[in-house]
């Protein structure tokens, strides 16, 4: 696996991460021991980028990502994430981005993880209630402590983006990004690459979908939250599935899957680009890792960029919009 440089603050990670939160929620029951093997095969791999958040399980899925690489922290870059409030029984309380809370929350994440230090550490999303320069300044004060390394933003504007940056550098910003899901690409891609902040897209394989994993709503589990999502349901579900069988189309003439097209699509977006497809299967974590050996030349990628435009995916990513790109 070949390594790439998020910001110019010397993080450097695995080309491809595995994203962890389906483990411990939403996408249906886990199996922590199988979870676990997941990402000791994803090292093994050279896949050493690992994201989690606080609010996974709630708060689970980071204790699960600790045991896991509890004999093997200098292998992996660990990246965890606060900003979305929640109570253990897994109610949902809001955003917070005040400073007392970021320093409690990293204060937290470190002892469920079991580690010193925090390489990357993302405000989840923005509080509109709190300033981006309180919110930053006290990440800054977790950086001087020694707590954390590098900063990261996840679904933050670019006005947003531009304001934390000038506070202290950001090493990163994550948003979800794929051939179903480009809106970042007028604004959002190229405010980061002015400011040489890395990219982190979650969701590379539009939450599974362009897998062609999913044919029908009732292919879901009882318990997946992609059951709520507008672009799973109905009619919306029906019509995306045209994107799928294009991409599904240009897999066949490569040789590879849908998913592996799907993943170096994003790859080739540039050297700034790490996406971190998350699974807790052994199976599609293999698939997902050999998308990193498939080489897009310029015409894949135009092609690609042809077939599945901006804008054609139907339906909002989520039932409420509210909290994204503030």
């Amino acid at each position: 696996m070949k390594q790439r440089t998020l910001g110019r603050q010397g993080l450097v990670v695995s080309a491809m991460g595995l994203g962890c939160m389906g483990m411990s929620e939403f996408y249906g029951p886990g199996d922590d021991a199988e979870s676990v093997r997941v990402i000791h095969r994803a090292i093994e791999l050279g896949v050493t980028f690992l994201d989690t958040a606080d609010m996974y399980g709630p708060f689970k899925n980071e204790e699960l990502v600790g045991r896991a690489i509890a004999d093997r922290r200098d292998r992996v870059i660990l990246a965890t994430k606060f900003g979305n409030v929640r109570t253990a029984d897994g109610g949902w309380l809001g955003q917070s981005g005040k400073p007392d809370y970021v320093r409690s929350a990293c204060d937290a994440s470190l002892m469920r993880l079991g580690v010193d230090v925090i390489d990357l550490y993302y405000q989840h999303r923005v509080d509109k209630n709190t300033p981006i320069e309180d919110t930053v300044g006290a990440m800054a004060e977790l950086v001087k402590a020694g707590k954390v390394r590098y900063l990261g933003l996840s679904e933050a504007a670019p006005a947003t983006i531009r304001r934390a940056h000038a506070v202290h550098p950001i090493s990163a910003l994550q948003t979800e990004y794929s051939l179903w899901q480009r809106d970042c690409e007028p604004e959002i891609l190229p405010t980061v690459r002015e400011l040489g902040i890395g990219f982190v897209p979650y969701s590379p394989l539009g939450r599974g979908f362009l897998t062609g994993a999913y044919r029908k709503p009732t292919d879901f589990v009882h318990g997946d939250f992609r059951l709520h999502g507008p672009r799973f349901q109905g009619d919306n579900f029906t019509a995306n599935l045209a994107i799928v069988e294009s991409v599904e189309a240009m897999a066949a003439t490569k040789g590879v899957s849908a998913a592996q097209l799907a993943l170096a699509w994003v790859m080739a977006k540039g050297d700034d680009v790490v996406p971190i497809p998350g699974t807790k299967r052994m199976k599609w974590l293999e698939v997902n890792a050999g998308a990193a050996a498939v080489v897009l030349g310029p015409e894949d990628v135009a092609a690609l960029d042809a077939a599945v435009p901006r804008g054609i995916t139907k339906g909002d990513r989520y039932p409420d919009m509210s909290t994204v790109n503030r």
